[in-house]
């Protein structure tokens, strides 16, 4: 839907300059719906796991440095800072020469998958989706008379390894965001909103050292490795009980032992706690590890506890750019859900599974700094 679909009569011509503005990026999107479409579809059938996106990586640069897109090229530099990350730049000429710098814009786009099933978190709509605004703002600013009223750049970065490892916090520290003004995201999810809690995340991976023993002949020669996890998860579901509501540790046993009959040396748990901020973050990971410590202690065993190297901090909502989002989403058809069930809800780094997106569910998020 373009803007003017919604409004009540009069010519584009008798629009706004910013009505008009929003209605050429729109046509841009509708344009390239195509070229998007494919886009996404390349990603979806070749899922790829964090710091792997090979084939994606490729699928985006080529797609941003194809002679199929309309206006001016972008600048492409490939395997930016990180071997599977990308960034892509157009930048329009301000009134002068030696004017202010130009605003700096990003859009983001991930590409990774899960283990096992694929694109079950949409990943491949959010590359979509964040070059369909990149092409939709540069098609507006095409549309100005030139030279324009103001410097603006667009920059288009490939953010990798979401779902393990955090990507964006390598980027950080590599300086991919320097001097970028404004950074949006979009992220595919079963309602409308213009901003979900996403909340503060730490993972942390266990792993408990026994001594092997024949678990018939010689139990008690053995320091069973396995007691020390299971204990160490009923620790926490123990500790549950004074959790806050908007707390959440959940993990998996992913080493539990070789065969029955030998008592296991050695096990190993993973888990992902999530708070709404970073203090009480820090609180929920004293209790979740003094957990894991005492089933180590209580068996005998020896316990090594890893936090993964990049935490992501709580996201903050800007309300400024939350109304201006929603503003422009009702003018286009969007029902949004209600503030209640924001506050209500719990979102993670990343918002759940979805089945349909929109191009103009954009969101402002603050990337999660270190």
């Amino acid at each position: 839907m373009r803007p003017q679909d919604a409004q009540q009569g009069g010519p584009a011509a008798a629009l706004p300059a910013l009505e008009t503005l929003k209605q050429r990026a729109c046509e841009s999107v509708e344009l390239n719906a195509e070229l998007l479409s494919a886009l996404s579809r390349d990603i979806w059938s070749r899922p790829e796991l964090a710091y792997e996106e090979h084939q994606a990586h490729d699928t985006m640069t080529r797609f941003f440095s194809s002679g199929e897109l309309p206006g001016a090229a972008w600048a492409v530099q490939p395997r930016y800072k990180l071997s599977t990350a990308f960034r892509a730049e157009w930048g329009t000429a301000g009134p002068r020469a030696q004017g202010p710098r130009p605003l700096r814009v990003a859009f983001l786009c991930e590409y990774d998958a899960l283990p096992g099933i694929g694109h079950a978190c949409g990943h491949n709509l959010i590359a979509e989706v964040g070059a369909a605004a990149a092409l939709g703002l540069k098609a507006a600013l095409e549309s100005l008379p030139q030279p324009a009223p103001a410097a603006v750049q667009i920059t288009v970065l490939g953010t990798p390894a979401e779902e393990q490892g955090g990507g964006k916090i390598d980027l950080i520290n590599a300086g991919a965001f320097d001097g970028l003004d404004v950074v949006f995201m979009a992220h595919p999810s079963q309602e409308n909103a213009a901003y979900l809690p996403d909340v503060a995340e730490h993972d942390v991976t266990v792993k408990y050292y026994g001594k092997a023993s024949h678990a018939a002949a010689y139990p008690w020669e053995g320091v069973n490795a396995l007691d020390a996890a299971v204990l160490a998860y009923n620790n926490l579901s123990v500790l549950r009980q004074q959790m806050k509501p908007t707390w959440r540790v959940h993990g998996v046993i992913k080493n539990g032992g070789v065969k029955p009959n030998i008592i296991p040396s050695y096990t190993e748990l993973e888990f992902y706690l999530r708070a709404p901020s970073m203090k009480d973050l820090s609180v929920l990971i004293e209790k979740v590890e003094n957990c894991f410590k005492s089933a180590a202690l209580a068996t005998g065993c020896k316990v090594e506890i890893k936090g993964g190297e990049n935490d992501y901090y709580n996201v903050l909502p800007n309300e400024s750019l939350q109304k201006a989002y929603k503003e422009n989403g009702k003018k286009l058809g969007i029902e949004f859900i209600s503030e209640d069930c924001i506050l209500n809800g719990l979102s993670g780094n990343v918002m759940p599974l979805t089945l349909v997106h929109e191009f103009n569910r954009l969101v402002f998020q603050r990337v999660p700094f270190k």
